[in-house]
């Protein structure tokens, strides 16, 4: 059974309300009767993790808010069935900026920043008769790590948002937005704090807490984003120190995606969960309905399509194709990910999935085919944990790096090592020993897709490689009845600051795309 030691404590800093900027109860608690001990300081550290468990965050839900797991329904890989959570409505161009997609996220995240500053502000003040120089340190840099993690998301999605790096009064509160780069430029410097005093690992019964290699990999994650590739903290220097700290690929990919997998040497970070006789902080992202794939997300045909043959084909090149049965001989990655029609979906009782829906495709990949190791039936809270960052991303972003930074043989060995662990051939065997920068890149941004698929993370990837239209137009051709996704410039890159947010902070300015 899973040993969980992320504990919720929400009644230790008191939610943010309505909007982040109400937050005088944290700062009555913080400087009136916490941080005596290390226990304290350990607990508020828990505070900060515990965020992530949020639906609007990593937790996701089965009926009405789609958190991060659940985030390709904003690009061409995944359909959001249920509209009106406003995956969908964001593709096709509905929303304003009232919606709870924006507005729930918002918060989550300032309340997650705020138990980050506050942490970092008391733990750095706690004397060391209290607590000791180096778990300070340790301590600090997980906020730290946990507040980039947090101001990545801002400004990835919303780009420009309040800069707030302490716990404030109600009167201090009112703040206007930073700029990307001021966000960007405090993210790493968090981070770079994060690497210098986090471990390689934590204590076995500490498993989850960030160390040294979610340090790196988030940073390398983040300048990835910023197409900074070589030099001091670039992504190959990031990437390279991650190679000798230990990770590697589990054997079995279609495993890693369920409660066995959750302590493979391929997680870097997860957010964890558990839902059982002595924790009832559960999940909803594995659950799926009984009589049919999870309904609000929807593979979408023009990724089912890409996914090649086992010989590594595309499907209207490879002659073990079989439009008639098309699962079958497929890449193992796609029968990991997809339900195909006929497929078991549901054991004990025994369900096959036929092909119902809007895209007559099932998402597979983390949901449950019956009841998790606690008890926990298919279609309610579960255990599984979230990988927010695991090996094979690490390698697929040294790969672009080297890519485009013409390392083209250094790529394609990364690419054959992702492949060899699904049984799929090399690079040489199939697209050849000759190829130009362009067609390396297209072999790294393909198999980047086909292995992080329904993983949250295409909308950022589409972003980077400045391919949002072209991805909403993939999604608009694809015949899904009456969705109709749109492009519209930056109204489809960037979520706009919640209206709740701007009515009670006149200094907050709306993203002219949303005014």
């Amino acid at each position: 059974m899973k040993k969980f030691i992320i504990i919720i404590i929400g009644s230790l800093f008191l939610g943010c309300g309505e909007e982040f900027l109400e937050r005088s109860s944290l700062t009555s608690i913080a400087e009136n009767n916490f941080w005596q001990s290390e226990a304290d300081a350990r607990l508020g550290l828990n505070a900060i993790y515990s965020q992530l468990q949020g639906d609007g965050l990593y937790g996701g839900n089965l009926n009405g808010v789609i958190g991060f797991p659940h985030f390709d329904v904003i690009s061409d890989n995944a359909y959001n069935q249920w509209e009106w959570e406003g995956g969908a409505q964001f593709m096709e161009g509905t929303l304003d900026p009232t919606a709870g997609l924006f507005g729930g996220r918002w918060n989550g995240i300032y309340s997650g920043i705020s138990k980050a500053n506050i942490a970092i502000d008391e733990i750095s003040e706690m004397d060391e008769s209290l607590i000791d120089a180096e778990t300070k340190n340790n301590y600090i840099g997980q906020a730290m790590f946990l507040r980039a993690l947090f101001y990545f998301n801002l400004a990835l999605y919303y780009e420009e948002v309040p800069l707030i790096t302490s716990y404030q009064t109600l009167e201090e509160a009112y703040v206007p937005k930073n700029s990307y780069q001021e966000i960007n430029d405090q993210i790493i410097e968090d981070l770079l704090f994060a690497i210098d005093h986090l471990p390689e690992q934590h204590d076995s019964g500490l498993y989850g807490y960030a160390t040294k290699g979610a340090a790196l990999a988030l940073l390398s994650r983040v300048q990835l984003y910023n197409k900074v590739y070589e030099g001091p903290n670039g992504v190959l220097e990031l990437t390279q120190e991650l190679l000798g700290l230990g990770y590697s690929l589990h054997p079995n990919y279609g495993q890693l995606f369920s409660i066995e997998g959750e302590y493979s040497p391929e997680i870097v970070f997860s957010v964890r969960f558990l839902r059982g006789a002595d924790s009832d902080n559960g999940e909803t992202f594995s659950a799926t309905y009984l009589g049919t794939p999870k309904v609000d997300s929807r593979p979408m045909p023009n990724l089912v399509n890409d996914f090649y043959c086992t010989d590594g084909l595309p499907i209207d090149e490879s002659p073990r194709y079989d439009p008639n049965n098309p699962g079958l001989n497929r890449d193992p990655r796609a029968n990991a990910t997809i339900y195909f029609p006929g497929d078991l979906f549901l054991v004990n009782p025994d369900k096959v999935y036929n092909g119902n829906g809007a895209t007559g495709f099932g998402h597979r990949k983390y949901i449950r085919q019956g009841p998790d190791e606690e008890g926990n039936p298919p279609g309610g809270q579960g255990s599984q944990d979230f990988y927010l960052i695991r090996y094979a991303e690490v390698l697929l972003t040294r790969a672009e790096a080297l890519v485009e930074t013409g390392n083209l043989t250094g790529a394609r060995e990364l690419i054959n090592q992702i492949r060899e662990r699904v049984s799929m051939p090399t690079v040489e065997d199939v697209e050849g020993t000759s190829l130009t920068q362009d067609e390396m890149r297209d072999v790294v941004r393909h198999e980047r897709r086909v292995e992080l698929a329904l993983e949250g993370l295409r909308f950022m990837d589409l972003k980077r490689w400045g391919e949002i239209e072209e991805g909403i137009n993939r999604a608009s051709a694809d015949p899904v009845g009456p969705y109709d996704p749109v492009y519209l410039g930056v109204r489809s890159e960037t979520f706009p600051i919640p209206q709740s947010e701007l009515d009670v902070n006149e200094n907050l300015i709306q993203n002219p795309a949303w005014e």
